[in-house]
């Protein structure tokens, strides 16, 4: 897909509204580093929830972990009991699940969740394991030789960069 546009700003206002749908007063949002963090702490903000947003990260549970090592995404924060909490993983970008099976990994590390569920910006396909969100504001396909990130200027406002990869 070339000339890929996509409204970031326009798919976090539909992801608002499916997370609205998801959260009782009891949901604990974790945001994955760092897109997702971003997402958690704006969706904390306007659902008007208690406390601070959670974030994870993937680093240490990554099936790639000796390629990659730790990235400067930035640590797992988690400012609640997860023992028992009803959690709502939010991503910018899911892809083959194995970020998401990494968090799970790392969030089960802190406690056991009643429940855990996700909430993603664009589900892109492409998956290598049976991981599925609960809720994506879009879905679109992508070439295996092209990634989608999420970034956010200092006004906290939201854009996509979409990059092909030199083969």
């Amino acid at each position: 897909m070339s000339n890929l546009s996509l409204n970031a700003e326009a798919l976090y206002l539909e992801l608002l509204r499916g997370v609205q749908q998801l959260c009782s007063a009891q949901t604990r949002l974790v945001g994955i580093t760092s897109g997702g963090a971003w997402l958690a702490e704006r969706l904390q903000i306007d659902l008007k929830l208690a406390g601070k947003a959670g974030a994870i990260s993937s680093s240490m549970h990554r099936d790639d972990f000796a390629q990659r090592g730790l990235s400067s995404g930035g640590q797992t924060q988690l400012p609640f009991d997860v023992n028992g909490a009803d959690i709502l993983i939010l991503d910018d970008v899911l892809y083959t699940g194995r970020t998401i099976r990494a968090v799970i990994n790392e969030l089960f590390d802190y406690g056991r969740p009643a429940r855990v569920r996700l909430a993603v910006l664009v589900d892109r396909g492409g998956r290598q394991l049976p991981v599925q969100a609960d809720f994506a504001a879009a879905r679109i396909t992508l070439g295996s030789d092209q990634s989608l990130a999420l970034a956010r200027n200092e006004a906290g406002e939201f854009s996509f960069n979409v990059k092909t990869k030199e083969g």
